[in-house]
C-alpha cells in the first residue's frame, strides 16, 4: 500500500550553483556557507512550488543537459510528478475511485496535491486530510457520503501499516476484584480505529472494492459504524452498534470501563458492556491493561 515518489534525483535537470559569496562580505567562511545554505534552501522550495502549480514558471537557474532553460521539459517532469501523486491516492482510496469514477476522481486529487504536497517521501502517509478535503468539496456534495467512505478507506491504510502488539489474556482480569472492574483501563491494539456515520458506509465501502457487487442502498436509511482492526496479518472490518463505537472511543481515548460505558450509554441506553468487552477480547482488540488509582477515579452510579 505504500509507494514513493521522487522530486528531483532522476530528472535531468540541474540547479546551477550561484556565483561564490565573498567571505569577507558574511563574516567570513561560516557566513559564506549560512548564504549558500539558505540560497539552496530558497530554490528547493521554488523548486516545490513549481512542481506542483502549473502557472509558475520553470525556476530560476534550472537548466537541461545541455545547460540550457526547458520549459518543455520542466512541464513533463512537473505532470509526472502530480500523476504519481494522483495515482497514489487512486491505490489508497478504490472505492471512492470507483464511486464517482476516474476522471471526478482525478481531478479532485489533483487540486488536493496542489494543496495538500506530501511531507515525506513515504508515501503511505500521505492522504490523510484526503477525506476532509473531500467533505468540503462543491462537486463530491452531491455524493454525500463520500467523504466517509474515503476516512473507512484511510483507517484501513493505517491499520494495515500500525505496530504491532500481542493480545492480553482475559484470564488475567480472574485477579481483580469484582468491585474494581470500572477503574480497569484497557490499552487496545495499535490498529484499533473507530469510523462512525449517517450513511450506510460499510455496505457502501463493501460494494465498491475489489469483488464487491454494486447494488441498490438506501443511503438515508440509517448509519452504520465500523471498527477497524489489523490483530494478525489481514485487516478486518467490523460493524459494530452505536454504543459498542462511543464505548470503544472512550477506551481509545484513555478512559476507564465506567468512564467509556458512560459514553456508550448516553449514546444507546441498551449497551451491553459485557458483549462489548467479550467481543474485543475475542478479535484479540485488548493488548494491557491497568487499574486506575483510586485518587483519581469518579465512580459512576447507575451505568455499571
Amino acid at each position: 500500500m505504500s509507494s514513493n515518489v521522487r522530486t528531483g534525483r532522476e530528472s535531468a535537470m540541474a540547479l546551477q550553483r550561484p556565483n561564490p559569496v565573498f567571505s569577507g562580505q558574511l563574516g567570513g567562511r561560516a557566513g559564506s556557507v549560512s548564504a549558500r545554505s539558505t540560497c539552496l534552501r530558497e530554490s528547493q522550495k521554488n523548486f516545490a512550488a513549481a512542481l506542483l502549480d502549473p502557472n509558475m514558471p520553470v525556476p530560476r537557474g534550472l537548466v537541461g543537459p545541455d545547460r540550457e532553460p526547458s520549459e518543455t521539459r520542466f512541464n513533463v517532469y512537473r505532470n509526472n510528478v502530480v500523476a504519481g501523486l494522483v495515482e497514489t491516492l487512486k491505490a489508497a482510496f478504490p472505492a471512492a475511485c470507483r464511486i464517482v469514477g476516474d476522471e471526478f476522481f482525478a481531478g479532485m486529487a489533483r487540486l488536493y496535491v496542489a494543496l495538500e504536497p506530501p511531507k515525506s517521501p513515504t508515501m503511505f502517509n500521505y492522504g490523510a486530510t484526503f477525506p476532509y478535503f473531500i467533505e468540503s468539496f462543491e462537486p463530491a456534495k452531491s455524493v454525500p457520503y463520500l467523504g466517509d467512505v474515503a476516512r473507512l478507506e484511510r483507517a484501513w491504510v493505517e491499520a494495515y501499516h500500525a505496530a504491532e502488539a500481542a493480545p492480553t489474556d482475559p484470564a488475567t482480569l480472574a485477579s481483580i476484584e469484582p468491585g474494581s472492574l470500572p477503574r480497569v483501563r484497557f490499552t487496545l491494539h495499535p490498529s484499533v480505529r473507530v469510523i462512525r456515520s449517517s450513511f450506510p458506509a460499510v455496505c457502501i465501502w463493501q460494494m465498491n472494492i475489489d469483488g464487491g457487487v454494486p447494488a441498490a442502498v438506501d443511503i438515508f436509511g440509517g448509519g452504520e459504524n465500523a471498527l477497524v482492526i489489523r490483530p494478525v496479518a489481514e485487516v478486518e472490518v467490523r460493524r459494530v452498534p452505536a454504543g459498542a463505537a462511543a464505548f470503544i472511543q472512550g477506551l481509545v481515548a484513555g478512559a476507564s470501563v465506567a468512564g467509556a460505558a458512560m459514553l456508550a450509554f448516553d449514546e444507546s441506553p441498551d449497551f451491553q458492556l459485557a458483549d462489548a468487552l467479550g467481543e474485543l477480547f475475542a478479535i484479540n482488540a485488548i493488548v494491557e491493561w491497568t487499574l486506575q488509582d483510586d485518587s483519581d477515579f469518579t465512580p459512576i452510579a447507575g451505568y455499571l
